[in-house]
């Protein structure tokens, strides 16, 4: 399975409640399309989430945040780790 990390924008404000609120969205529906995410990190003030996941494809994975209602465009694959 492939590594990958998205990056949402648009996130000013948001609260660990909310975010974990989105993340759980994920969850409910990932299997569907064969991805688990992983983790999710937040920094309101920047207005960004990032999102750790495994999955088939960077299709798969955008699949998901878009029926979870949080699409994204910016998925990049993990090919190397230190």
């Amino acid at each position: 399975m492939a590594k990958f990390m998205d990056v949402h924008d648009g996130f000013f404000g948001v609260t660990a409640e909310q975010l974990n609120a989105a993340h759980d969205a994920d969850l409910k529906i990932e299997g569907e399309e064969g991805v688990h995410f992983e983790r999710a990190w937040l920094d309101p003030e920047a207005g960004k989430v990032f999102c750790l996941s495994t999955g088939p494809s960077k299709e798969a994975v955008m699949r998901v945040h878009e029926r979870a209602g949080h699409p994204t465009t910016q998925v990049f694959e993990l090919t190397a780790e230190v």
